[in-house]
């Protein structure tokens, strides 16, 4: 394992202070605020510690309400809304400064039997074919408005291995694109086999890349280029399947709208071998500097 992936699982791994009270530590983003993804994976450790092992998280909706210090710690506290014979329901809460920057609502189920269907996986070409974001990210540094950025992008990617399948947004400013971006992903080192883990890390990444395709339907390159701000709005998440995070995944992501200063990302998630392991749904802020 990774220094950084050891480092990213102490940042996860929460301080229990009540029974239903936690206390997360924050780190700078690539932008002056605490990255979205940490304090959604920090929120849904904290449900799942007050949740039985045999029921395992399938689904969360999340709503981001203020930019988080990456200087104070940040204080995740548990709603035990419901506890049923098949699904559990906690509502958590992330407060900084006396005030709420997050709030999520997550349901776990015990394993049952069901019916099964899924969408077929895209095509997409070998993970391992890829560039690497130390091959990738110095190819574009000229385009970034701040040079310090390819240094903050490559530390942030120390931990898990992303892959585009196509340029990155800042790779083809000013070109109009498909609003679709794929990449594929896992985590730089093996995992225990803790179902709660790989999923609180898929949702940790899940908010690195999803408003891409926003992005390349207006051939902007984002807010690493500063021709946009924005931030996400709130996130949704369903688990259909198991999967590892330490193994590579498929994140399938496309934009059917933007209106009124915001944007729409969707996305699925499949493991190598085609199942569909995730649904992901978010909505952010997307503004043009005037």
């Amino acid at each position: 394992m990774s220094q950084a992936l050891q480092s990213l699982l102490d940042l996860l791994d929460l301080e229990r202070i009540e029974q239903d009270i936690f206390r997360g530590q924050s780190k700078s983003a690539v932008v002056p605020r605490v990255f979205g993804g940490q304090v959604a994976a920090q929120a849904l450790v904290a449900a799942g510690r007050t949740v039985p092992e045999d029921r395992l998280a399938h689904s969360l909706h999340a709503y981001f309400l203020r930019a988080g210090d990456p200087g104070a710690p940040i204080v995740y506290s548990v709603d035990r809304i419901r506890d049923g014979r098949s699904f559990t329901t906690r509502r958590v809460v992330a407060v900084q400064h006396g005030q709420p920057i997050f709030h999520l609502s997550a349901s776990f189920q015990t394993y049952e039997e069901g019916m099964e269907h899924q969408a077929e996986m895209p095509p997409a070409p070998d993970p391992e074919t890829l560039p690497t974001a130390a091959e990738l990210l110095p190819l574009y540094a000229d385009v970034f408005s701040d040079h310090d950025v390819v240094e903050r992008l490559l530390e942030a990617r120390e931990s898990v291995d992303l892959r585009y399948v196509d340029a990155p947004p800042y790779g083809t400013v000013g070109e109009v694109r498909e609003p679709r971006s794929q990449v594929w992903f896992r985590t730089n080192g093996k995992l225990v086999d803790d179902p709660l883990l790989h999923v609180v890390l898929a949702t940790y990444v899940s908010d690195m890349t999803l408003l891409d395709s926003i992005l390349l339907a207006h051939g902007r390159g984002g807010w690493v280029t500063g021709d946009v701000v924005g931030a996400s709005l709130d996130h949704a998440m369903w688990f259909h399947r198991p999967f590892r995070a330490d193994e590579w995944l498929l994140y399938d992501q496309e934009s059917p709208s933007a209106s009124g200063g915001r944007g729409l990302g969707q996305a699925r998630i499949y493991t190598q071998d085609g199942r569909l392991a995730i649904s992901v749904i978010q909505e952010g802020v997307v503004r043009v500097p005037r």
